[in-house]
């Protein structure tokens, strides 16, 4: 009897032990499921972080640029607007492509966001080189009133058949330009080998002042100087400071022939991924940071030009009057495409 008894009670032990040994392991798992729940909700590595929309913006200057800035801002305003639901990552200095690979790209879905010349930009509506035509615009604020009014509006509107949400006009600036010997008027051009892009009004603008035009990849600019090839280059102050072209080049001579504006785009398809909040943030974001980013266009090409002579390149003014009278056959020539009433209408809202 005193033995069974013994197995009795081994068996009742066996058994109380069996049971808290159970009880004991749903109460860690317990626990562990409520740490795990807690971390998911309190550290920010959540379901929201991961299911964030990461757009591409790219752009095709250097980081130096203002263009790298004004990128950045766009991107730290979009994730503050949406808490982190959209995040914006800026590839600058052609890291997604050179200008019409990065358009081409909004159309395909390939590249969400770019910044670029309206050069490549008007392959996609042509209307949209009416900005390229030489002096047609009498000042900066001239040029903002036009492309931030109706006008400028319509004009990136037609980028919309195309796939294309133009948001708005950044600034390059004025295009000056570097050479190997001083000019002083249009005669001076004469049989001079000027790059320019690939833009067709530039190139009309050049012929007209009486260079030969040479549409040439940024990317070979600065060996084609060094070695002789081009003779001269034509560029805003901010691109030819921070590619060190006074390496190259002499004589910087202000001739502001061109007003040059970027346009900001975004790919339709990548638009319609966002809500009806997100695609305001967006717009707005675009707006505060164009004027932020003319801002420091206008701070970087008075300080700069101040280095440019520092570092031994001859900065001086010239004729504009001469430049722009030699150029007035291209209105003639771009009438027709641009047409003649929408030039006037630029031209008289700078009187």
């Amino acid at each position: 009897m005193k033995k069974g008894r013994q197995s009795l009670n081994m068996k009742k032990r066996s058994s109380v032990l069996l049971t808290l040994l159970l009880a004991l392991t749903v109460a860690l798992a317990a626990c562990g499921d409520s740490e795990s729940s807690g971390q998911e909700e309190g550290t920010g590595d959540s379901e929201d972080s991961d299911d964030s929309i990461v757009l591409q913006l790219g752009h095709g200057a250097q980081e130096s640029h203002p263009l790298q800035d004004a990128s950045e801002e766009f991107a730290d305003i979009v994730a503050e607007e949406t808490d982190g639901a959209v995040q914006v990552d800026v590839y600058g200095n052609t890291q997604l492509g050179e200008e019409r690979e990065m358009i081409e790209g909004l159309q395909l879905g390939t590249v969400d966001l770019t910044i670029v010349d309206t050069a490549p930009v008007t392959g996609f509506a042509s209307e949209l080189g009416v900005v390229n035509l030489p002096f047609l615009f009498s000042s900066s604020e001239h040029a903002h009133e036009v492309l931030d009014g109706e006008i400028g509006q319509d004009l990136l509107g037609q980028l919309e058949d195309s796939g294309i949400v133009g948001l708005s006009f950044m600034e390059n600036g004025w295009r000056h330009l570097s050479v190997d010997n001083q000019i002083t008027g249009p005669e001076d051009l004469s049989g001079l080998n000027i790059r320019t892009m690939e833009n067709q009004v530039h190139m009309a603008a050049f012929e007209a002042m009486g260079a030969s035009p040479v549409p040439m990849e940024w990317g070979e600019v600065y060996t084609g100087l060094q070695q002789g090839t081009i003779d001269g280059q034509e560029n805003p102050v901010p691109i030819v400071y921070t590619n060190n072209l006074w390496e190259v080049q002499d004589y910087y001579a202000l001739t502001g022939h061109f007003y040059s504006p970027y346009v900001f785009a975004m790919s339709e398809a990548s638009m319609d991924e966002l809500t009806e909040e997100q695609k305001q943030v967006i717009w707005e974001a675009a707006e505060e940071v164009t004027q932020y980013q003319r801002e420091l266009i206008a701070e970087m090409e008075e300080e700069q030009l101040e280095l440019l002579e520092e570092e031994g390149m001859e900065v001086y003014d010239v004729d504009r009057d001469a430049f722009q009278e030699a150029t007035q056959s291209v209105y003639e020539e771009y009438e027709d495409e641009f047409g003649a009433d929408l030039i006037q209408q630029i031209l008289d809202m700078g009187e």
